[in-house]
């Protein structure tokens, strides 16, 4: 992850005028130190960029290491990072409390201005070839060649004198700045057709890699068009208002027509439907919806009209979560991403430095032309330009990040979420996966795999009686006794006086006699005590739920379900040499029969959630990198003990998915090993994008100063890398990686 310390490091390094930041993630209040005049508006947005990047590692523990000149102190909750400084300065500051960053739930839209830099390159293009053609036709005609040329230049360089000139009133001089000076330089060496094929080549590359950012946004922010803006409430009376979403209130009741989105998470409580959930999944298969189905937020219902409860508020729904997820990732830089960051700056002045000393000591050491170019000899001037368009680190610059927001994309549209590229390149790196069993490899939902009467014969008035018990219930055995009911079409029984019983089950009365349903303790503390000692154990891998009705005794059992896709995708990761191990609280007969069923290499059972952060800790201290699979409350601290924290989506709880780096929507197992794919081959593509970058300006760099190279071949060498390292980028966004 990102180093948030390095990153309030550099937001006081640009902000001169403040001394300090103080920050306490828990009470959400953020103060900083300033000194002298300062324009608050501008320095709150800069704080609230700041802040928004690193704003989910903020409440970990660790302190992280500080650059030279500055300090950190911790205390009651409480982060202060300030510069290093005198105690006499420290008293002129002026401590002014901020209001806490929220993090916006709509990605910000890309102004995409790939089709503008097309035009501009084709305008160049199209002046380029015309005034060569026109300086071949007319030959002593110059002007009309160069007046060809200059609307070209103009044009091909438009955009790079923009951005060039914004970052020289701030003192700084990037890439665009040397493409502009190269430029200038070869048309006042007379190199007027070269000058505008670098220009055009520039341009153009600018304009595909706009191209790959811009297919990159919108295939992120298609989640946005997906979010409802409004919704039909239903008051007790069943009457119809149309209220903004933002309105609802959990328990609220809201109908969903045909090709509706359904404006919240919840629970369907009427009709029948399905519904499209490829926004969130990625699945094409439309979902079945029936009554106690959870829906989510942006899904489309398909064709039935359903009311359903609302379960978590709008803000909250598993669709928002999704964006707020993809903005901070688009915000968190890969410990690479971050090297090209500050290793950009540098390089230019280096490669600005470089050239006018290779000017100098071809010009005063050799006693080449200065400036003026024969047809035997290419002045030190022009070499020198031939240099800095050669060492120019634009493919290098774009080699990493290029790949990074592909990546992200294309698994925001197939329901895999990476937390930044970090989470994209040591996944890559991972030697082991440990998984929670329940929610995880299993699909956390039980199912009915039979029923007991005592004496035998009775099974279906057991069932009779449970169903008539439990539909009054959500907790999870309630819904697998209904689903089964249901599916085996059993009479619905009128109940009278429904009692719950905390912590023991459910009482209700039927044709004047009563009817218990819960643990086996019901039986064991009752009049039955006797009797019920002598009733068989279920199987240690099942669940059971008593039933005790007028003459009559027995149980359902019930079963949680293994993911069909668990064992394939276990293979899948051993075939690829990862080893895999089940870390689970279940009883060790449970965990050992669904680990043989589905081929893992180790189980270890029995463990409390301390117990689990020991295990991943000795797995790591044993030479492996380990990703950590989990879902809920209890796996959260081993999620942040590993190496890569993976949470399942849908059912995950909201502890998981805050620590995990990755989450896989909709409970989809299969997606981890899509995601694992997709970081391999991300990082393969990083690899090739650095050696072609690195390469192509290590070969031209040394041609250049040991030999007499073009400029045109020089241009065509550094713009070439940098369009193929867009185009190997975005093999990325469109391949398969599944």
């Amino acid at each position: 992850m990102t180093d948030w310390g390095e990153e309030l490091a550099e937001f006081l390094r640009k902000q001169p005028e403040v001394g300090a930041v103080r920050i306490n993630a828990a009470t959400h209040k953020v103060e900083v130190a300033t000194i002298g005049e300062v324009d608050l508006a501008k320095l709150h947005h800069k704080l609230d960029e700041t802040i928004a990047g690193i704003v989910s590692q903020l409440a970990g523990n660790e302190k992280p290491a500080m650059p030279r000149g500055f300090s950190i102190t911790q205390q009651d909750g409480r982060t202060q990072i300030s510069r290093d400084t005198c105690v006499t300065a420290e008293k002129m500051w002026l401590w002014r409390a901020f209001e806490w960053p929220e993090i916006d739930p709509v990605i910000e839209e890309h102004e995409s201005e790939w089709q503008e830099l097309t035009w501009f390159a084709g305008i160049c293009g199209v002046c380029g070839i015309s005034g060569f053609a026109a300086g071949m036709i007319w030959p002593e005609m110059v002007w009309v060649s160069r007046g060809l040329y200059l609307i070209g230049a103009i044009a091909g360089g438009w955009d790079a004198a923009k951005d060039s000139w914004a970052n020289l009133k701030t003192l700084r001089l990037d890439i665009h700045f040397l493409m502009i000076a190269v430029a200038l330089g070869a048309i006042f060496t007379g190199a007027w057709g070269e000058a505008v094929l670098l220009l055009f080549l520039f341009s153009a590359s600018g304009a595909m890699e706009d191209y790959a950012l811009d297919r990159t946004h919108r295939a992120v922010s298609s989640l946005l068009k997906s979010a409802p803006k409004r919704a039909i409430r239903l008051d007790e009376s069943g009457q119809e208002t149309e209220v903004d979403v933002e309105e609802l209130a959990i328990e609220d009741l809201v109908r969903v027509r045909p090709g509706q989105a359904f404006p919240a998470d919840g629970e369907i409580s009427k009709g029948r439907s399905a519904s499209d959930e490829s926004t969130l999944t990625g699945e094409a298969v439309p979902v079945e919806k029936n009554i106690g189905d959870q829906v989510f937020s942006g899904t489309i219902n398909l064709w039935g009209s359903v009311d359903f409860s609302v379960s978590k508020l709008p803000s909250e729904s598993t669709l928002q979560k999704i964006i707020r997820l993809i903005q901070t990732a688009q915000k968190l830089r890969a410990p690479s991403e971050r090297f090209t960051d500050k290793f950009g700056p540098g390089y230019t002045y280096t490669v600005i430095g470089a050239s006018a000393l290779m000017f100098l000591v071809l010009w005063l050491g050799f006693n080449l032309p200065a400036f003026e170019n024969t047809d035997a000899t290419r002045s030190a001037f022009y070499r020198a330009m031939t240099l800095m368009v050669v060492a120019s680190p634009c493919a290098l610059v774009l080699s990493i990040p290029s790949a990074i927001l592909a990546a992200i994309a294309w698994g925001a549209r197939h329901g895999i979420l990476f937390r930044g590229g970090a989470a994209i390149e040591k996944l890559a790196a991972i030697t082991a996966v440990a998984l929670d069993k329940t929610g995880t490899l299993t699909t956390g939902e039980l199912a009915v795999v039979g029923c007991e009467s005592f004496p035998r014969g009775h099974e279906r008035e057991v069932l009779e009686l449970a169903y008539a018990l439990e539909s009054k219930s959500q907790h999870p055995i309630a819904r697998a006794i209904v689903r089964h009911a249901k599916a085996e079409k059993v009479r619905e029984l009128d109940l009278s006086e429904f009692e719950s019983l905390t912590g023991k089950g459910l009482r209700g009365k039927l044709d004047g006699a009563s009817v218990l349903l819960g643990r086996r303790e019901l039986l064991e503390s009752g009049p039955l005590a006797d009797w019920a000692k002598k009733l068989p154990q279920a199987p240690a891998e099942l669940s059971e739920v008593w039933v005790l009705g007028r003459d009559l005794v027995g149980r359902v059992l019930l079963q949680d379900q293994i993911r069909e896709q668990s064992k394939g995708v276990l293979a899948a990761l051993k075939a690829m040499g990862i080893r895999t191990i089940m870390l689970t609280g279940d009883r060790r007969h449970t965990a050992e029969k669904v680990a043989k069923e589905l081929g893992l290499d180790e189980v270890r059972a029995g463990l409390s959630p301390e117990d689990k952060v020991a295990a991943v800790q000795e797995i790591r201290e044993s030479g492996y990198r380990i990703a950590m699979v989990g879902d809920g409350v209890n796996d959260a601290p081993s999620l942040a003990a590993a190496d890569v924290s993976v949470a399942m989506g849908a059912r995950g709880s909201d502890a998981a998915l805050e620590q995990a780096e990755i989450i896989l929507m909709d409970d989809r197992i299969e997606n981890f090993l899509s995601a694992q794919r997709l970081s391999r081959r991300a990082a393969r593509v990083i690899k090739q994008n650095l050696t072609i970058s690195l390469g192509v300006v290590v070969i031209m760099v040394v041609a250049t100063l040991f030999g007499t190279v073009p400029l045109a071949l020089g241009v065509g060498a550094h713009e070439g890398s940098t369009l193929i390292v867009c185009l190997n980028s975005l093999r990325l966004l469109f391949g398969r990686n599944a």
